[in-house]
């Protein structure tokens, strides 16, 4: 395919200043949305294989975060369903946004509530960002892999990309005002705040270890949730350890953010 280039479909001019405008006081949120919507991605997947559509593996499922502060870079990488051109074009480009100014000036007090509304989780990402790319290959047979960039304006390029496997990675080039999302402590803070009970492994780094007085990394994954919480057990199979080990703190202060959600690019078309 050649390189496209167009306008993002949103009936209000600018989408992004007013994005920041009203949520800029709990711009965290960005990485509970994009890790939440690829986890939707990797659920996705599971859906399909159950109704027979996908026949690949399902041993591997896994989102992971990475951060390059030489490249100003935060990635959220899954290997779930992935999308297509066209799907990138629906679920993207085309945001039905009717009436928003309303909506978000209703509710400019809530930012969680206007968040999870008219598929505004992905265009979270903008509030610390200069840009974003999504990298993604579909799931489907023979499907191209390709790269969206958009700076924050309504302009966007969609073009070929190369990526070997399945699956999406969003990359937030971190604006100058937001550097400190490139710090590993605040990243994995807010990924203990926000992720720690999703139902997929989220990877955070490396395991560290101590060796010759160094902390130094292993080649074990850093796995920062629990995909399965004390509550999703049978009562049955529990034993005293689990109990003594359960706190308060296990216990989520809301829903599971894949519960409920509805990601805008992860819904398969037919």
């Amino acid at each position: 395919m050649a390189v496209q280039k167009g306008n993002i479909g949103i009936t209000t001019e600018n989408i992004f200043p007013v994005i920041k405008k009203f949520l800029y006081s709990d711009h965290e949120i960005f990485l509970r949305e994009i890790v939440s919507n690829a986890v939707d991605a990797t659920q996705k997947l599971r859906t399909l294989s159950a109704k027979g559509e996908f026949k690949g593996s399902l041993d591997d499922l896994k989102v992971s975060v990475k951060i390059d502060k030489e490249a100003g870079t935060l990635t959220v990488s899954d290997n779930g369903i992935g999308m297509t051109a066209e799907e990138i074009d629906r679920y993207i480009n085309q945001i039905a946004f009717s009436g928003a100014t309303d909506f978000l000036e209703k509710y400019k007090d809530d930012a969680a509530t206007i968040i999870g509304h008219f598929g505004l989780g992905f265009y979270s990402s903008f509030m610390v960002s200069s840009r974003v790319d999504i990298i993604t290959r579909s799931y489907r047979e023979d499907a191209e892999a390709v790269k969206w960039s958009c700076d924050g304006t309504p302009e966007f390029t969609l073009e070929p990309a190369e990526k070997a496997e399945r699956g999406t990675d969003i990359v937030l080039h971190i604006d100058e005002e937001n550097k400190d999302f490139l710090e590993k402590a605040r990243v994995e803070t807010l990924l203990n705040k926000y992720c720690r009970f999703l139902p997929v492994p989220v990877v955070f780094g490396k395991k560290t270890e101590w060796k010759d007085g160094t902390q130094v990394e292993t080649a074990e994954d850093n796995v920062v949730n629990d995909t399965t919480p004390l509550w999703t057990k049978t009562p049955s199979t529990l034993t005293d350890e689990d109990y003594r080990t359960s706190t308060a703190s296990s216990i989520p202060c809301r829903m599971s953010l894949s519960s409920g959600f509805t990601s805008m690019w992860t819904t398969p078309s037919t």
